[in-house]
C-alpha cells in the first residue's frame, strides 16, 4: 500500500508496536482534526480491518465532535489474512463452529481477561487473540489453571501475510518455549484451538508468481 501511493504525498508514521508507540492516541485524533481542518484529505491507513482492535470508534468520535465528514473503507482483519496465509482454518464443523476475536491488552493495561469464562468457551470454538505475544505465558498458564489441557494446540503467527511470516505451532504447555526458541518478537496473533490440527498444507508461492492464468 505504502509503495503505490503518489510521491506528491505527504506521509505520516504514527505506528504502534507493542510498548513502542510512535504517537499516543489522543495525538493522532487531535493531528487528523488539525490537519482536515486546514482543508487537507486525510487518510488513516491502518493494517488489517480499522474496526478491528483499530481504535476507529476514538478516532472518529474526534472527527464527528469537530464537525469532520469521514467514510470508512473496510480491510481484511488479521485473523482472516492469517487464516488464510497460514492454512488454518478460523472454524470447522467437526471441532469448532464459532470463533471469539479477542486482545490481550485492555485500555488498563492492568486489567485481565475473564480465564475462567475463557477456558470454558476455548473447548468448543477458536479463539483468536490479538496483541498476544507479550503475555503468551500468562495466558496459557491461567489457561490451564481454569481447566483447559494443557496439551490444547495453539499456534502463533508473525508477521501474518508478510513475505516474511513465521508460523509456530504447539501446546499450551510448549508454546511459550518454541516462540522463545524461534525468536519471534512480533507483531503476533494466537491462535487456539483444535483448527490449528486441521492446518491446510498452502503454498504460498502460487501468490508471489508474476505469472497469472486465465480463469477458465
Amino acid at each position: 500500500m505504502l509503495a503505490i501511493i503518489p510521491r506528491h504525498i505527504k506521509k505520516q508514521y504514527v505506528g504502534k508496536r507493542c510498548g513502542k508507540h510512535s504517537v499516543p492516541q489522543n495525538e493522532i485524533c487531535a493531528h487528523m482534526v488539525s490537519l482536515a481542518q486546514q482543508g487537507l484529505r486525510v487518510v488513516r491507513l491502518k493494517g488489517g480491518d480499522p474496526a478491528v482492535f483499530a481504535r476507529t470508534g476514538e478516532e472518529t468520535q474526534a472527527l464527528e465532535k469537530a464537525s469532520v465528514p469521514y467514510a470508512i473503507v473496510p480491510g481484511i482483519t488479521a485473523a482472516s489474512g492469517v487464516s488464510a496465509y497460514t492454512g488454518i482454518p478460523l472454524t470447522d464443523r467437526r471441532c469448532a463452529q464459532r470463533v471469539s476475536l479477542l486482545t490481550a491488552h485492555f485500555k488498563d493495561e492492568n486489567q485481565l481477561p475473564d480465564f475462567e469464562k475463557l477456558a470454558a468457551q476455548a473447548k468448543d470454538q477458536t479463539l483468536v487473540v490479538y496483541m498476544g505475544l507479550s503475555r503468551l505465558a500468562l495466558l496459557s498458564d491461567k489457561l490451564v489453571e481454569n481447566g483447559l489441557s494443557a496439551d490444547w494446540p495453539v499456534a502463533v503467527v508473525e508477521n501474518g501475510t508478510c513475505k516474511h511470516q513465521k508460523t509456530v505451532t504447539g501446546t499450551l504447555n510448549s508454546i511459550s518455549a518454541k516462540v522463545h526458541d524461534a525468536q519471534l518478537t512480533g507483531p503476533a496473533l494466537l491462535i487456539l484451538g483444535k483448527v490449528v490440527e486441521s492446518r491446510q498444507s498452502v503454498d504460498l508461492s502460487l501468490l508471489q508468481t508474476p505469472h497469472y492464468v486465465p480463469t477458465v
